[in-house]
C-alpha cells in the first residue's frame, strides 16, 4: 500500500478553465521536451541500425529485436504508468520516466554485443512508455476537451520534428568518424536533463491523496503474454517450423497468460487496465483501431532505413533525408487537424480520412522495388504520413472525451498500449517475414545468375546476417539490392490490410462532439455507453 505525499486542492480532479494559452504552453514546455526525447530515442537509431548490427555481429533477427525490445517494454509499462498517473503525482512520474530513459541510454551506448544492447533497449522502453503515456494524460488534466485538439496538434508537431530529426541526426552521427553510432544513445541525454529542469520549474498539477494497491501481478502477466507471443513470431520459420511443438507451446502459453490477466484484472481492486472501460463502444473500437495503426506506424519507421541503405545503397544521413515526405505529411496533418477539431469539435471525419490515406499509402508502398523512381516513393510516403497524423492523436482524443477525470490516465494509456502492442507485434512479424523473403529472393537471384553464382558465396546474408554492400562483387550486390527492395515492398503490402481494418473500425465509432468543459461536467447522455 502506498500513498502520495500531498493532499489535493479543492478543485483537483476537474479540468482547469482559467489558464490562458501562454500559461498552458509554459506548463507544457517541459512535457513536450520530454516527448521529444522519447520519440528521438526511437527514431535516432533507425538509420544507424544497419551499421550497429554489422559492428556488433548481429543478424536480421537481432535487428528486429533491437526495435521490438523497446516497443515490448514500452507496451507492457504503458498501462502501469497510466494507472500510477491516476494515483500519484503526474509530474514526479514524468521525471522518474526521464531518469529511467537516461540510465538506459547511457548503458546502451556502451554495448559490446547485441544481447547487451537489447537489454538496454528494454530499460529505455520503460522510460519512453512513461513519457508517451504521461504526455497525453497531463495534457488532458490541464485542458478542456474542446481545446485539446489544438494542443494534440502541437504534440503531433513535436512527434513529427523528433521523427524527422532523429533519423537525420542519427545518420549524421553514424557517418561522422569521430563520433560513431554510440553517440546516437548519448545525444538524447542532455535533452532529458533539460526537460527535467524545465518540468520542475513550470509544471504545476494537483496531487490526489488516497490509498492504493498497484496491480503488479496484472503487469507481470500482460508482459509475459506479450513477450512469449513476440518470441514465437520472431523465431518461427527460422529456429523452428511455423507448425511445430514450439509454436503450439508458445501460442498456448500466451493465450493462457492472457486469460489469467483478464481474470486477475476482473478481481483486482485497482486493476492496471480497468476492464469496465471496454463496455464503452468508443473506447473498445479506438483501442483495437490503435492496435492496427501501430503496425502501420512502426513498420514505416523501421523498414525504410533498410530499404534506402540496403536496396539503394544510400548513407545513413541520406536515408534520413529521403524519408522527409512521410514526416512532412504527418506534421501537416496532425497540426492542421488539431486546429480544425478545436474550432469545430468534430473529429470522426479526420479519422476516416486518415484511414483512407494510410491504407492507400501502404498499398502503394507495397509496389516498392529497388529501382522504383524516388518521386513515386515520396508520394507514397506523404500519403502514409498524412494518414498517420490524422489517426494517432485523434484516437486518443476520442477516448479521453468518453471518461471522467479520475480515469483519464487509464483510458489514455489503454489506447497507447494497444498502439505500442500493434507496433511490437507488427515489427516482429514483419521482420520475420522480411528475413524469409530476403533469403528467398537472394536464392532466386543467384539461380538466375547461373553456375558462376555459387562462387560468390552468400555475401553476408547467410544465417540472416546484414550484408555490407560495399564489399560485395557487382553481380551479387545487385541481387542483394533487388532482394531487399522487393522484401521491403512485401512488408508494406502485408501491412496495408491492417490500416484497412483500422479504417473499418473507425466507421463504427459514434462521434460525440468535444465539449469546452471538463468531462466530469458532461451529461451522461453525451457519453457512448453502448456495449
Amino acid at each position: 500500500m502506498a500513498t502520495t505525499a500531498a493532499p489535493a486542492p479543492p478543485d483537483s480532479g476537474t479540468t482547469t478553465m482559467t489558464m490562458t494559452h501562454p500559461q498552458i504552453m509554459k506548463a507544457l514546455s517541459g512535457l513536450m521536451l520530454g516527448m521529444f526525447v522519447a520519440i528521438l530515442s526511437s527514431t535516432i537509431v533507425s538509420n544507424a541500425l544497419p551499421q550497429i548490427i554489422t559492428d556488433l555481429g548481429g543478424t536480421q533477427s537481432s535487428y528486429t529485436w533491437v526495435v521490438t525490445a523497446a516497443l515490448l517494454s514500452m507496451t507492457a509499462a504503458t498501462p502501469l504508468w497510466g494507472k500510477l498517473a491516476d494515483l500519484f503525482s503526474k509530474k514526479l512520474l514524468v521525471q522518474i520516466s526521464l531518469v529511467i530513459y537516461v540510465l538506459g541510454s547511457v548503458v546502451a551506448g556502451m554495448s559490446q554485443n547485441t544481447g547487451m544492447l537489447i537489454a538496454c533497449r528494454v530499460v529505455q522502453g520503460i522510460g519512453v512508455g512513461g513519457l508517451s503515456a504521461l504526455a497525453q494524460i497531463v495534457m488532458a488534466a490541464m485542458i478542456p476537451p474542446r481545446e485539446r485538439g489544438r494542443y494534440s496538434g502541437y504534440l503531433g508537431a513535436v512527434f513529427a520534428v523528433a521523427t524527422v530529426g532523429g533519423p537525420l541526426l542519427g545518420g549524421v552521427i553514424t557517418d561522422t568518424e569521430w563520433l560513431g553510432w554510440r553517440w546516437c544513445f548519448y545525444v538524447g541525454v542532455p535533452f532529458a536533463v533539460i526537460a527535467l529542469i524545465v518540468l520542475q520549474r513550470t509544471l504545476r498539477l494537483p496531487v490526489v491523496r488516497r490509498e492504493v494497491k498497484v496491480d503488479w501481478l496484472g503487469a507481470f502477466l500482460i508482459s509475459a503474454a506479450v513477450s512469449l507471443l513476440l518470441i514465437w513470431v520472431t523465431q518461427a520459420g527460422d529456429s523452428y517450423d511455423w507448425l511445430s511443438w514450439q509454436t503450439y507451446t508458445m501460442t498456448a502459453g500466451a493465450v493462457l497468460l492472457g486469460a489469467l490477466f483478464v481474470l486477475v484484472e476482473s478481481r483486482a481492486s485497482d486493476p492496471i487496465i480497468p476492464l469496465h472501460l471496454f463496455r464503452n463502444k468508443t473506447i473498445s473500437l479506438a483501442s483495437v483501431a490503435s492496435l492496427f495503426v501501430g503496425v502501420a506506424m512502426f513498420s514505416g519507421t523501421v523498414f525504410f532505413s533498410q530499404f534506402f541503405q540496403l536496396a539503394r545503397n544510400e548513407s545513413p544521413t541520406m536515408s534520413g533525408i529521403l524519408t522527409i515526405p512521410m514526416i512532412g505529411g504527418l506534421f501537416v496533418s496532425s497540426t492542421v487537424s488539431g486546429q480544425i477539431i478545436t474550432r469545430t469539435g468534430k473529429w470522426k471525419a479526420w479519422l476516416i480520412a486518415g484511414g483512407v490515406l494510410l491504407t492507400a499509402g501502404l498499398g502503394l508502398l507495397g509496389t516498392l522495388r529497388f529501382d522504383t523512381p524516388y518521386w513515386h516513393i515520396a508520394v507514397f510516403m506523404a500519403l502514409t504520413g498524412l494518414g498517420l497524423g490524422m489517426m494517432m492523436q485523434n484516437l486518443v482524443l476520442a477516448t479521453q472525451n468518453q471518461v471522467a477525470p479520475e480515469e483519464l490516465g487509464a483510458a489514455s494509456s489503454v489506447v497507447t498500449f494497444f498502439r505500442s502492442l500493434g507496433g511490437a507485434v507488427g515489427v516482429s512479424a514483419l521482420g520475420a517475414l522480411m528475413a524469409h523473403q530476403v533469403t528467398g529472393y537472394v536464392k532466386d537471384g543467384l539461380t538466375a545468375l547461373g553456375p558462376k553464382a555459387a562462387a560468390l558465396g552468400h555475401g553476408g546474408t547467410g544465417g540472416g546476417g546484414i550484408p555490407d554492400l560495399d564489399k560485395l562483387p557487382a553481380p551479387f550486390r545487385e541481387v542483394v539490392e533487388s532482394a531487399y527492395g522487393h522484401a521491403v515492398g512485401d512488408v508494406f503490402l502485408y501491412a496495408a490490410p491492417t490500416a484497412l481494418i483500422a479504417l473499418l473500425l473507425v466507421f463504427f465509432i459514434k462521434e460525440v462532439a468535444l465539449k469546452g468543459h471538463s468531462p466530469a461536467d458532461r451529461e451522461p447522455a453525451d457519453r457512448d455507453q453502448s456495449a
